[in-house]
């Protein structure tokens, strides 16, 4: 007697036919990022991770110069336009002088403003 080979062989043409089709929760993967992609995510996280180290630093700078600038403007109408003076010189004792330059026009102060004057 021959073994019936019609079973086995029946089976076997379903399970390929079946593996052929995909399964019902498998999903698609997601897209592959390309090079340039993964560098602009890295870039973006980078610079975020600075802004957020600067940002303490930036407000204490802005800070410190809120408080500097009337001395800052003072010395400013005191100075008047910085091209006329030469680079800033430390003499041995420490102190800082600024030379004015010998083709410079002639130095005239500032007018006091009158009693009750405001300057804009």
């Amino acid at each position: 007697m021959k073994p019936d080979l019609r079973l086995p062989g029946l089976l076997l043409c379903a399970s390929l036919s079946l593996g052929a089709l995909p399964a019902h929760a498998q999903e698609t993967p997601p897209p592959e990022k390309d090079g340039l992609g993964l560098i602009e995510e890295g870039l973006g996280l980078l610079f975020k991770g600075l802004r957020n180290d600067m940002e303490p630093a930036l407000k204490d700078m802005t800070d410190a110069l809120d408080d500097l600038k009337p001395i800052l403007s003072d010395l400013a109408a005191m100075i008047g336009d910085i091209r006329n003076y030469q680079a800033p010189e430390q003499l041995p004792n420490g102190d800082i002088i600024l030379r004015r330059k010998p083709d410079a026009p002639p130095f005239s102060p500032p007018r006091p403003l009158a009693e009750g004057e405001i300057e804009l």
